[in-house]
């Protein structure tokens, strides 16, 4: 099978699996989230930040010559991936292929737990030195996300409540502890919390309400019209 109709065949992305174009295409991601985590904090001279500026907008410029995926490989995120083993090499929050991923690792611990691990860098600033709340959120509703699918009827987020205890540190290696607590009918509840060693940051609970697996595929459907209209504009 081809490299690019590996994304548009397998229903479940394999994280490990990546070889020729889609390998290097994490390891660009990788690059560019070295330059972010670099560039944010830098003072580097003028007429060098220039020069890459002007590298990456020809390289932007280059790859407008090509095809758009025609689907995104694996599942759209965790929280919905139809199996807790799928992986979404694209998404914002845990995808090796994004570069605005950090990326977060999650991995089943339990029968109803998960963990997630994540290093946040200098482009996840708030206060100074600590990473912006609005990312540790996002981080607990993608592990909580996770885990609610140990229940087998995955669903989306109702709601989503943070308790932050204190500053959660940059640059540091952060444990998102996960649990399924019950599911009563439709609704899904979770809860969790985020560690930096042993020092507890954070605390959260989420309701997740659980969808029906049609509603997923129509939002998919409507998902690849748009991408296909997209590269038809950029042909």
């Amino acid at each position: 099978m081809a490299e690019d109709e590996q994304s548009t065949t397998s229903a479940h992305w394999d994280p490990t699996s990546a070889t020729g174009a889609w390998n290097q295409k994490r390891r660009l991601a990788a690059a560019m989230r070295l330059v972010i985590e670099r560039l944010v904090p830098s003072n580097a001279p003028e007429d060098e930040m220039r020069l890459a500026a002007e590298g990456l907008e020809r390289y932007a410029d280059a790859l407008t010559a090509h095809p758009r995926l025609r689907r995104v490989s694996g599942a759209p995120e965790s929280a919905n991936a139809g199996d807790v083993g799928a992986f979404f090499d694209q998404s914002p929050l845990i995808g090796l292929a994004n570069p605005l991923a950090p990326p977060i690792r999650i991995e089943k611990s339990g029968d109803s737990t998960a963990e997630g691990t994540v290093t946040f860098g200098s482009a996840y600033e708030g206060p100074p030195g600590c990473v912006h709340g609005g990312f540790i959120a996002a981080a607990f509703d993608e592990v909580l996300g996770f885990v609610q699918s140990l229940g087998g009827s995955p669903g989306m987020t109702g709601t989503l409540s943070v308790k932050y205890l204190r500053p959660t540190p940059l640059r540091v290696e952060l444990v998102f502890e996960a649990t399924l607590l019950r599911i009563e009918g439709r609704k899904i509840f979770t809860e969790g919390r985020v560690r930096a060693g042993d020092l507890v940051t954070a605390e959260a609970t989420a309701l997740f309400i659980s969808v029906d697996r049609s509603k997923m595929e129509a939002l998919a459907a409507a998902r690849d019209l748009a991408e296909a209209r997209l590269s038809s504009e950029t042909a």
